[in-house]
């Protein structure tokens, strides 16, 4: 018997103390965490799809600058809201044309504006070699749609 050692159970009182090792709980520990592992082991198996977005090396294009030319009634200019002369327009124009990205050119002009004027400034600016070009208009104001 395992507990005849201690003295009662047949054996002599003032025998050695046991030096087997009781088999039982560590077999009962081993079959609870094989148990576990049966159930658990087609839980990781098991996948789940998720579509994760792609990172992409290419670089993504800068958006360019913006221009904003204004023409007046009166033949005044306004480049970017600071005054300035045809000449120095012609070479601010030539000097931003040669940009990487280009600068897009925005014309905002005067209603009461000549064409001819209008059509000065774009031909500097093309001969400049400005790419993008855009008259930008303002709705009338005080006036509803009907």
């Amino acid at each position: 018997m395992a507990f005849s050692g201690l003295g009662g159970g047949g054996g002599t009182p003032h025998s050695a103390p046991m030096a087997e090792i009781n088999m039982i709980p560590l077999v009962d520990v081993m079959l609870v965490l094989l148990i576990i592992f049966m159930i658990t082991a087609p839980l990781i198996a098991h996948k789940i799809k998720i579509d994760l977005p792609q990172a992409s090396t290419v670089l993504l294009e800068e958006k360019p600058d913006t221009i904003v030319i204004a023409l007046m009634a009166d033949g005044k200019m306004f480049l970017n809201d600071v005054p300035i002369d045809r000449k120095s327009m012609v070479e601010r124009l030539a000097a931003e044309a040669q940009r990487k990205p280009q600068p897009e050119l925005h014309l905002h002009v005067d209603r009461t504006l000549q064409f001819q004027s209008l059509a000065t400034v774009m031909a500097d600016a093309q001969n400049a070699g400005m790419v993008k070009v855009g008259i930008a208009t303002d709705p009338l104001k005080g006036e509803e749609g009907g």
